[in-house]
């Protein structure tokens, strides 16, 4: 993006940003621009993004509402390269550079249009409290369904029970030694 289309969404002079050195970034597979100095949550702001994730429930859009690490709703997956994934990180205290990666968290197949938000629209049917495993039937679809959501255990039942059992003896391995 060029610097006047930043520009727009920013005060000039204001902030602890060195403006001469731009930064490249991307979100998404998406490339911005930034400054140096600038945290991930005031780049996008300034390039006018406000969508930065979905909440884990109803996947409604969630925007950037806070200024430091109490920032509930830009939860982002920083990408350090391979294998070094970090997940949960907080846009408003991960400072950008030159190559830096990220992905929002809580959609599929992407932010804008996200198919877990039909739970938001289904909202009405689900007051407040309820219990959404009352109606989990047959249980054999929900665990596989819940697996590709969530990111969680896949396979069978009896392979997830062993899983467990091999992690609950590898703790105790470790905390007797």
């Amino acid at each position: 993006m060029s610097k006047s289309k930043i520009a727009n969404f920013r005060r000039k002079g204001r902030g602890r940003i060195n403006w001469d050195v731009p930064v490249e970034f991307s979100l998404d597979g998406k490339t911005y621009s930034g400054y140096e100095g600038d945290t991930l949550a005031s780049a996008l702001l300034g390039n006018g993004v406000h969508l930065v994730g979905r909440s884990f429930k109803y996947h409604r859009p969630r925007g950037v509402v806070g200024a430091g690490t109490e920032e509930p709703n830009a939860l982002m997956t920083f990408d350090r390269g391979i294998g070094r994934v970090t997940p949960n990180m907080r846009a408003t205290s991960l400072e950008i550079f030159n190559g830096f990666t990220t992905q929002s968290q809580n959609n599929w197949p992407n932010l804008k249009f996200d198919v877990g938000s039909i739970n938001n629209k289904l909202s009405k049917f689900f007051p407040a409290g309820f219990y959404n495993k009352t109606f989990m039937w047959p249980k054999s679809f929900w665990n596989r369904s819940m697996s590709q959501q969530f990111g969680g255990w896949r396979g069978s039942a009896r392979r997830q029970k062993m899983k467990i059992r091999i992690i609950i003896i590898a703790i105790i391995a470790i905390v007797r030694h």
